[in-house]
């Protein structure tokens, strides 16, 4: 069965400004002579490893709202530079946004179950990604996007 993890994306203020932030990332990534790859790095191995990535995603909590989600391809134990052990998520670069849905702050990552995950936003040719998240909300109650 699929599970999927879902996390705060703290100093992050649209899926633009994530995309952005991923994108300077792999470039440095490039420059230390390293592959390309997006990695986020947690204190806590998720321990339903095999689940998440059985098509799991990361979902991004974005200034309190799910709006993004972003698909497993790896975790990876690894030792922090104080010696300690964590786990590196490995994502792949694709950015999926979702209806949005309202979440409170929480601290580290949580598991998500696949019903209690946001559908993703289907756009229709539209550019609706680049409205602010407010905007978008309302269209989609409204059934406009």
């Amino acid at each position: 069965m699929t599970l999927h993890l879902i996390k705060l994306c703290v100093g992050i203020d649209s899926i633009a400004h994530l995309r952005e932030r991923q994108a300077w990332r792999l470039d440095a990534e490039k420059a230390a002579g390293r592959g390309p790859e997006l990695r986020h790095r947690t204190r806590q191995t998720p321990r339903r490893r095999d689940a998440l990535l059985d098509g799991g995603s990361l979902y991004w909590v974005i200034k309190g709202v799910v709006q993004v989600r972003q698909p497993l391809a790896d975790l990876r134990p690894v030792t922090g530079d104080d010696g300690v052990p964590r786990c590196d998520i490995v994502l792949e670069p694709t950015l999926v946004p979702t209806r949005p849905r309202p979440r409170r702050a929480f601290q580290g990552w949580r598991y998500l179950l696949p019903e209690d995950a946001p559908a993703d936003l289907s756009f229709n040719g539209t550019d609706a990604e680049a409205l602010p998240p407010e905007m978008r909300a309302e269209l989609i109650e409204l059934g406009l996007l």
